[in-house]
């Protein structure tokens, strides 16, 4: 009877908990179906009575009736790609390649050289952008996905580093010693041993970073106004005119904007799983 009680206790407070979750990206995907006049209807439709994909099909195949924002929404998509995608591949290369050598190389100011990485985060990114947006104007990288690359690295680097830092820590440190004892190098110690030992780490490190690329907005806002540079968080954005608001655009945009991080979710589900437990204990 007890047993019985805890488990229907527990069921009761995960409900809550799951409708928290999952409602807002029910009514994300229902608005997204459905007409305008049905999402401004007094009571609200909670399931709509007339289905429809046109707001799909003014993104992804748009017409002459579909608007400015929906005809160039897949530009937008393969820009924050390309820019999420760049930003994962050098980080990764980049982070592992300076978290192996501040756990494993011992040199002077070692720890300090960290924690100062680690500093780096603290900084307000709003105080960035008058900095970044110079920098950008100076070097001619305005409006380009240049700037947002390197102003994503600006804080997915330092994350990826100290990330990476925790899971090279739990590696024995005799698995690199016999590696030294068999001919190999630094380098070659790093890619033929730790790396594929780390390979949790690695997606889960890789997943977070392209997470952080893919849903910036801010940055990209300030430093984009065009076309061939703006990513999707801004496009999604800019479904609110100055008159209307198309929600049922607006909303299919965030379906389709999701659709990326949750085929890798999938894809690499196991070893996000193994990844985040990895650098959770020593030895």
């Amino acid at each position: 009877m007890k047993k019985t009680m805890r488990t229907l206790w527990q069921v009761l407070l995960v409900i809550p908990v799951v409708l928290f979750i999952y409602l807002p990206v029910a009514w994300l995907v229902i608005s997204s179906i459905s007409t305008r006049s049905e999402l401004l209807s007094t009571p609200i439709h909670w399931i709509p009575q007339q289905p429809t994909f046109q707001n799909y099909i003014n993104i992804l195949v748009p017409g002459q009736d579909a608007s400015e924002v929906a005809k160039t929404f897949r530009i937008t998509l393969w820009n924050s790609l390309l820019v999420a995608s760049s930003v994962t591949v050098i980080a990764l290369t980049l982070g592992s390649l300076a978290s192996y050598a501040l756990v494993r190389l011992r040199f002077p100011f070692r720890q300090t050289m960290l924690i100062g990485i680690l500093g780096t985060r603290m900084i307000p990114e709003i105080s960035l952008v008058i900095p970044l947006y110079l920098f950008a104007t100076r070097f001619g990288l305005f409006n380009s996905p240049l700037i947002l690359i390197i102003t994503y690295l600006s804080f997915a680097l330092p994350f990826a580093i100290w990330l990476m830092a925790a899971f090279f820590n739990t590696i024995p440190v005799e698995l690199e010693d016999a590696a030294r004892i068999d001919g190999c190098n630094r380098i070659e110690t790093l890619f033929r041993i730790i790396l594929p030992i780390s390979a949790p780490g690695l997606v889960s490190t890789g997943l977070f970073v392209f997470l952080t690329a893919w849903d910036e907005f801010f940055f990209a806002l300030i430093l984009t106004s065009t076309v061939s540079a703006k990513t999707v968080p801004v496009a999604i954005a800019e479904f609110t005119g100055r008159y209307v608001v198309d929600v049922g655009g607006m909303m299919t945009g965030g379906v389709l904007a999701a659709i990326p991080p949750v085929i890798l979710s999938l894809i690499f589900q196991r070893y996000i799983v193994s990844g985040l437990t990895a650098g959770a204990v020593k030895g």
